[in-house]
């Protein structure tokens, strides 16, 4: 199991910035309709482990359940992260680990999702 870290992160112009503590273990790649096209690898943490450095502009975009708010930088169009509901109703958020700019590429592992049959 990894340790939790803060890690830092951002879409690719910089506007939004964030710090983040978590652990790379149990992340997921998702084949869902919206992660498959975008390629996203997560990471899932409650709100108190997640601090915006850089609250640049910002537009959301909400899908299926509406549960979750999929957060875009309006200047480079990248998500770094979304915020919402678990399955389970408490708050989290989810954050794009290849977004993590001080991760090494390929350096996790994650275990792929059927979000498609969901």
């Amino acid at each position: 199991m990894t340790d939790v870290q803060t890690h830092t992160g951002s879409c690719h112009c910089g506007a939004v910035a964030f710090e983040v503590e978590m652990s790379l273990d149990g992340l997921i790649e998702c084949n869902c309709s919206h992660c498959h096209r975008k390629g996203f690898v997560l990471g899932f943490v409650s709100p108190d482990a997640f601090r915006l450095t850089a609250d640049g502009p910002q537009t959301e975009y909400r899908f299926g359940s509406h549960k979750i708010g999929h957060r875009f930088c309006q200047t480079c169009g990248v998500q770094s992260f979304a915020q919402g509901e678990a399955p389970d109703g408490r708050p989290m958020v989810a954050v794009n680990v290849r977004t993590l700019t001080d991760v090494e590429p390929f350096s996790w592992t994650a275990t792929r999702v059927d979000g498609r049959s969901f």
